[in-house]
């Protein structure tokens, strides 16, 4: 008879928890599931990428009705925007994928599912309700939510969060957004598309610190073209109601301005999901950012693993279900395989998008990498002048040897774009086979090909194999 009630055990039912426990279970290990909410999928399903998603499509198409003049078709003014009809849409595209997540679909598989919050007791045992769980291993996959107000004066005010915003009743007329990271630039773009009239505060310099300058703010330069207000480098003083009003007030160096909006967004960053675990009384580490974990997602006890948002590396849901799929490798083939970042993908879904694989011009320069660069503009994209989203541009990053070290693409659909990015560095795919490859015509992805072209046209076209090809072949040209 086992030690232990399970193989393995898995808390938290969203990206990394669900890969982990559908893996363990098909290759034949005793599951558990854990998840304290009502129903599986996690924050990426209910609350982030799936509503989001839903919502930054409905707000384009409303945005793309009124734009119909500038395509040579006849100018409308469409109806105010119901938001509770756009609500109840996101919910059906939830409700769609979560039977792709349903706790029939993993039965199935072969995992037991249970509901409750759990608490460690010791290194291999959690009470839920009234009993005691076992495993062989553990993971704790419990994710991250939105972090807390940072200044203590917001705590004053009603402030919503990726948590409400897809199921508010209707339409803000006015919205501050607390922050300019990836959710509230998104957030930011769909509601003044859909009607509201937004304004961003931002600590720092520049929206979406984490990318390229120069790429932010053409993103920035956008979003201001619709009508989104930008106050950066502001910091907050202070914060009151005033009735339905929000009021706050902010400082940039020395001049102080009052704002004010129905509804404020607090879209400060996340925090790790680690409370009520009982983490400290089994020793195991951990910090404000997250469970600390290994390379192969082992935590400082080596049977228990922390994949996902709860470690704090990446806090993508396409990086929960890798680190996912590295928890498997370890705790059920007890092969030593360890994460590589090198080519992680991740994009903001405004419009234009903005992609990003591998290094960018800032982690390079922090890294001390000698590098350059080679760009092209969609304006020169025939499939993007014919859809009028010409607006944009691709740049790679090569190092000393001319080497590839990443991409970034701001511009139409460049999340999809990225993939053909994400399968030739990954694949170690020169550039000159790329540059070789046919694709359609008229496509986007010809930029690709066409940027891989430009790294390989200078060493084609010489003067030295000019000359060598003139000289062997008694060609005439100049």
């Amino acid at each position: 008879m086992s030690k232990y009630d399970y193989d393995i055990a898995v808390i938290g039912g969203g990206a990394a928890g669900l890969t982990v426990a559908s893996g363990a279970a098909q290759l034949g290990a005793k599951t558990l599931l854990l998840e304290k909410e009502p129903s599986l999928g996690g924050d990426c399903l209910h609350f982030g990428c799936v509503p989001s998603k839903t919502l930054i499509h409905s707000a384009n198409v409303y945005h793309s009705m009124k734009q119909g003049e500038h395509l040579g078709l006849p100018a409308i003014d469409p109806p105010a925007v119901d938001f509770a009809k756009v609500a109840e849409r996101i919910q059906s595209v939830i409700d769609i994928i979560q039977v792709h997540d349903s706790v029939e679909r993993f039965n199935k598989l072969g995992v037991e599912v249970q509901f409750g919050s759990p608490c460690f007791s010791d290194e291999h045992s959690v009470t839920l309700g009234n009993k005691k769980i076992s495993a062989k291993s553990w993971v704790v996959a419990t994710g991250s939510s939105p972090a807390a107000p940072r200044i203590e004066c917001l705590n004053n005010i009603e402030t919503i969060s990726n948590k409400e915003i897809f199921s508010l009743s209707s339409l803000p007329k006015s919205m501050i957004v607390l922050g300019a990271g990836p959710i509230a630039i998104e957030m930011a773009q769909a509601f003044c598309r859909l009607g509201s009239e937004v304004t961003v505060i931002q600590r720092s310099a520049q929206i979406l610190t984490k990318e390229d300058k120069d790429m932010a703010d053409e993103v920035m330069q956008t979003l201001e073209g619709e009508g989104v207000t930008f106050f950066l480098g502001a910091t907050v003083t202070e914060a009151r109601e005033q009735g339905n009003i929000k009021e706050i007030i902010i400082r940039q160096e020395e001049t102080s301005t009052t704002l004010s909006a129905e509804t404020v967004l607090l879209a400060q960053g996340r925090s790790p999901n680690i409370d009520d675990l009982g983490l400290q009384g089994i020793d195991l580490e951990y910090s404000a950012r997250g469970i600390v974990v290994d390379s192969r997602m082992r935590t400082s006890h080596k049977h228990i693993y922390a994949p996902g948002d709860i470690n704090g590396a990446f806090q993508f849901t396409h990086a929960a279900g890798y680190e996912g799929g590295i928890v498997v490798s370890n705790a059920i083939f007890h092969l030593p395989r360890k994460t590589n970042y090198k080519w992680m993908p991740w994009c903001t879904y405004t419009e234009p998008e903005l992609a990003s694989i591998g290094m960018n011009e800032k982690q390079a320069m922090a890294a001390g990498i000698e590098y350059s660069t080679l760009t092209e503009q969609f304006g020169e994209n025939d499939r993007a002048l014919a859809e009028g989203t010409g607006h944009g541009k691709l740049k790679m990053l090569l190092d000393a040897k001319e080497r590839p070290l990443g991409v970034q693409i701001l511009g139409p659909r460049a999340g999809d774009l990225i993939g053909e990015w994400v399968a030739v560095l990954n694949g170690g795919l020169k550039l000159s086979s790329l540059a070789g490859t046919i694709h359609p015509y008229p496509t986007l992805a010809e930029i690709n090909k066409r940027v891989a072209g430009s790294y390989i046209s200078p060493k084609i076209f010489s003067p030295k194999i000019k000359k060598g090809l003139k000289l062997l072949f008694q060609l005439q040209g100049n």
